[in-house]
């Protein structure tokens, strides 16, 4: 049971990390193309703060997921 939880962590904090990453890269990139180099750092926390916020959850969830999944005393059943 302790494994199936785990498991489940892993795959949704992948998929929170991948989705809040992925945006996160392309509003940057956007705004990078967009404006001029001096307003581009100025828009650049508004971005890492909306989605980094999440992607450290994802990032979380995942360490405690594999955490989990892990065989606490080593050996393999």
């Amino acid at each position: 049971m302790r494994q199936f939880f785990g498991g489940l962590l892993l795959a949704i904090g992948i998929l929170i990390m991948t989705g809040s990453g992925l945006c996160t890269i392309v509003v940057i990139g956007m705004g990078l193309t967009s404006t001029s180099p001096g307003e581009a750092l100025t828009m650049l926390a508004l971005p890492l703060i909306v989605g980094g916020v999440p992607f450290v959850i994802g990032l979380g969830m995942f360490f405690v997921g594999r955490a989990l999944s892990r065989d606490p005393g080593g050996t393999a059943k």
